[in-house]
């Protein structure tokens, strides 16, 4: 035990072992790894008890790319969008106050004006994942 009270060694979970096992057999699949080293390797993978161990099979490999979160408002249209939507929010909310009107009535505009804006980012998002080579599906 470290001075955390946490164990320097950890088991590894079935979990731990199919993620190593999975990364094992694509490196296979990529060339990386011959038929004998995947098999050698997935029969280590499976018969470790500790994290450390598992480390140690995959140190040779690639580290996968992380996978990146789509930029919901990464357009320049979209954030200027945005900004008018805003910029209209806060001149509504200034004429209510002005008003002097008990009901709120600027959430109904705000509400469309929010909803063009997810709209175009949704539209946009959706022209990003298009490729021209994809080509078109007819049905």
């Amino acid at each position: 035990m470290d001075t955390n009270g946490i164990p320097s060694r950890l088991r590894a979970a079935d979990a731990d072992r199919e993620r190593v096992a999975s990364l094992i057999q694509a490196a296979g699949g990529e060339g990386r790894l011959t038929l004998e080293e995947v098999e050698d390797r997935l029969s280590a993978v499976y018969s470790t008890k500790y994290t450390d161990e598992l480390a140690t099979l995959t140190s040779d490999l690639p580290k996968p790319a992380p996978r990146r979160r789509p930029v919901v408002f990464g357009h320049r249209a979209v954030r200027i969008h945005l900004a008018v939507a805003v910029a209209l929010s806060v001149l509504l909310i200034v004429r209510w106050v002005a008003s002097g009107v008990p009901f709120f009535w600027p959430a109904m505009p705000m509400f469309w004006l929010a909803m063009s804006v997810l709209v175009h980012a949704r539209v946009r998002g959706a022209r990003r994942r298009f490729k021209p080579e994809d080509g078109f599906a007819v049905a």
